[in-house]
C-alpha cells in the first residue's frame, strides 16, 4: 500500500468523479454516488490506496459540504475546499480549456499537488446544528402546507368528519412541532454572541423576522468564509443565466437555480414583506417595474439585494440601512 497520496474530486448534485495519485503508482480514477453511502465508499477507497492523502474538492455550493465532513472525519485525510475562482485561475494558467468531469477531478489533483495547502475548517458544531434545524422546520412547513391544502379540498367534498378532524388534528401538531423546534433554534442563536449579531442584523431589515433569520442564517454560516457577495447569490441559484444561439435566438435571461434551494426559498417571502413595508426597498422595486422588468425579475432582483446586503452587514458589523440598498450591484 503506497504512503502517500494527492487526490481531486469533482462534486457534483448526484456523483463525485475522484482522480487519485499515489507514490510509485499510475493515477486512478473512479466515481461514486453523492451520497452517504458514497461517501462511505469513497473514504474507504482513498485509505485503501493511500494510508495519508491530501485531498482537494471545490466549494461547490450545497453538493461539497456533505462530503468535505465526511473527508474531514476521517483519519489520515487532509482536506483543502478550495475556492471556485482560484480553481478557474488555475485551470486556465495549466491551459486546461476542456471541461468534463474528469478533467476537472485532475485539475483539483493538480491544484493540490502546486498551490499551498490550506486544510479546510469545518462549520462549527453549532452552525451545523443551526442548518439542521432550519432544514427540518423547513420540511415541516411543506408538510403543514399540504396538509392545510388538503383541508381545503375536504371542506368542498363530501368527505366525513372523521377525516376532517384527522387531517386537523396533523396540522395542530405540525405546527407544535415547528413551534417546538423554532423555540430550540432561537435558543442555541443566543448562547453564541457571532450567531446572534448576524441574526440581529437579519431581522434590522423590514421583512425579515425570526422564521425567515433561522433559514437565511443556518445556509450562510455553513458557507466558507472567503466567498464573496457574488458567489453567494450564485450559491442561491439566483444569478442570471443568458441564453444565446447564433443571431437569432436570445432568449429572456432566467435566474439559474443551480444552487441552494433552501436559501431561495428562505428569501423569496421576506422579499416579497420587504418591497410592502421597507421604503427604500419598495423604491428599488418600483424602479424596476418602470423601467419594463416584470414582476417576478423584479423580486428576484430583491432577493438578490437582501443577499448583498446581509453579506455588507456581516462584513463590517452593521444594521440594515435601507439608504444603502441602491447602492449595492444587485
Amino acid at each position: 500500500m503506497a504512503s502517500k497520496g494527492l487526490v481531486g474530486i469533482d462534486v457534483g448534485s448526484k456523483e463525485l468523479v475522484v482522480a487519485l495519485e499515489a507514490a510509485g503508482s499510475q493515477r486512478q480514477r473512479h466515481t461514486f454516488t453523492n451520497d452517504a453511502s458514497g461517501r462511505r465508499l469513497l473514504v474507504r477507497w482513498i485509505k485503501k490506496r493511500c494510508r495519508r492523502a491530501r485531498v482537494c474538492l471545490e466549494a461547490s455550493g450545497i453538493y461539497s459540504l456533505e462530503p468535505a465532513l465526511a473527508l474531514h472525519a476521517a483519519k489520515g485525510i487532509e482536506l483543502m475546499v478550495a475556492n471556485p475562482k482560484a480553481v478557474r485561475d488555475f485551470a486556465g494558467a495549466f491551459l486546461q480549456r476542456s471541461k468534463t468531469d474528469a478533467l476537472d477531478a485532475d485539475v483539483l489533483l493538480e491544484f493540490a499537488r502546486r498551490m499551498p495547502f490550506v486544510v479546510w475548517q469545518p462549520p462549527t458544531v453549532e452552525v451545523l446544528e443551526l442548518r439542521t434545524l432550519a432544514r427540518r422546520i423547513e420540511g415541516l412547513q411543506r408538510m403543514l402546507s399540504q396538509e392545510r391544502n388538503r383541508l381545503h379540498a375536504l371542506d368542498r367534498s363530501a368527505a366525513g368528519a372523521a377525516v376532517r378532524e384527522d387531517v386537523q388534528a396533523h396540522i395542530a401538531h405540525l405546527r407544535d412541532r415547528i413551534r417546538g423546534l423554532r423555540r430550540h433554534a432561537l435558543a442555541l442563536v443566543a448562547e453564541h454572541p457571532r450567531l446572534a449579531r448576524r441574526f440581529q442584523q437579519l431581522c434590522s431589515i423590514k421583512g425579515i423576522a425570526d422564521a425567515s433569520a433561522i433559514q437565511i442564517l443556518g445556509e450562510i454560516e455553513a458557507l466558507p468564509a472567503d466567498m464573496t457577495a457574488r458567489q453567494w447569490v450564485a450559491h442561491a441559484g439566483l444569478d442570471p443565466r443568458h441564453f444565446e444561439s447564433g443571431t437569432s435566438v436570445h432568449k429572456r435571461p432566467r435566474i439559474s437555480k443551480a444552487g441552494n434551494k433552501h436559501l431561495r426559498r428562505a428569501l423569496f417571502m421576506p422579499a416579497l414583506v420587504a418591497i410592502q413595508w421597507e421604503p427604500n426597498i419598495n423604491a428599488f422595486y418600483e424602479h424596476l417595474l418602470d423601467g419594463g422588468k416584470t414582476k417576478m425579475q423584479a423580486i428576484v432582483a430583491v432577493m438578490r439585494k437582501l443577499i448583498h446586503s446581509a453579506y455588507g452587514m456581516f462584513k463590517h458589523d452593521q444594521l440594515f440601512d435601507g439608504e444603502k440598498f441602491f447602492a449595492l450591484t444587485a
